[in-house]
C-alpha cells in the first residue's frame, strides 16, 4: 500500500500505473480471476453531471481493462490516496462481479458498495476506535504482502 500511496503523490502518471497495476494483480491473483489491464491517464474527464473516476471495460477477446484518472477536472490536482483506492477498488469490483461471482450485470447495488468497502478496509484498516463489532466479511484468506 506504501509503494502505491508514494507513487501517486510523486504526481507522474508512469510511477502510479506502475503501483497500481502490481496491487491489481496481486488482489486478481489472490482472488483466482484473470488480471486486468490498467490505465492510468491525467485529469478526469467531466461534464454538468459530475467527473469521471474510473471506468471498467469487458469486452469479449480482450482481456478486461480498468482506467482510472489521478487528477481532479476542476483544479488538475492529484486525488487523495483514499479516494483513488476506493476508485481502483470500485472497478475490481465491477471484474469479481463478471468473472468471480459470475453474474450477467454489474449493478452499484448496496451488496456492490459492501464488497468495494469490504475489500478497502482490508487494505486499509480502520483504527480499532472506529471498527464495528461483530466478524468482519474477509474475500483475502490472508493479508497482501
Amino acid at each position: 500500500m506504501t509503494a502505491l500511496r508514494e507513487a501517486l503523490a510523486t504526481g507522474r502518471v508512469e510511477d502510479t500505473e506502475q503501483a497500481t497495476a502490481r496491487l491489481s494483480d496481486a488482489l486478481c491473483e489472490r482472488l483466482g480471476v484473470v488480471r486486468t489491464r490498467l490505465e492510468v491517464l491525467e485529469v478526469r474527464p467531466s461534464s454538468s453531471t459530475g467527473e469521471l473516476h474510473g471506468m471498467y471495460t469487458l469486452e469479449r477477446g480482450q482481456r478486461p481493462l480498468i482506467q482510472l484518472w489521478m487528477r481532479t477536472a476542476k483544479h488538475a490536482r492529484v486525488v487523495a490516496f483514499r479516494t483513488y483506492l476506493r476508485t481502483l477498488l470500485h472497478e475490481l469490483c465491477h471484474h469479481l462481479d463478471f468473472l468471480l461471482l459470475e453474474l450477467p450485470s454489474s449493478f452499484h447495488t448496496e451488496g456492490f458498495f459492501q464488497r468495494e468497502s469490504s475489500l478497502f478496509h482490508q487494505l486499509v484498516p480502520r483504527p480499532a476506535r472506529q471498527r464495528l463489532s461483530g466478524p468482519p466479511r474477509v474475500w483475502l484468506k490472508t493479508p497482501l504482502t
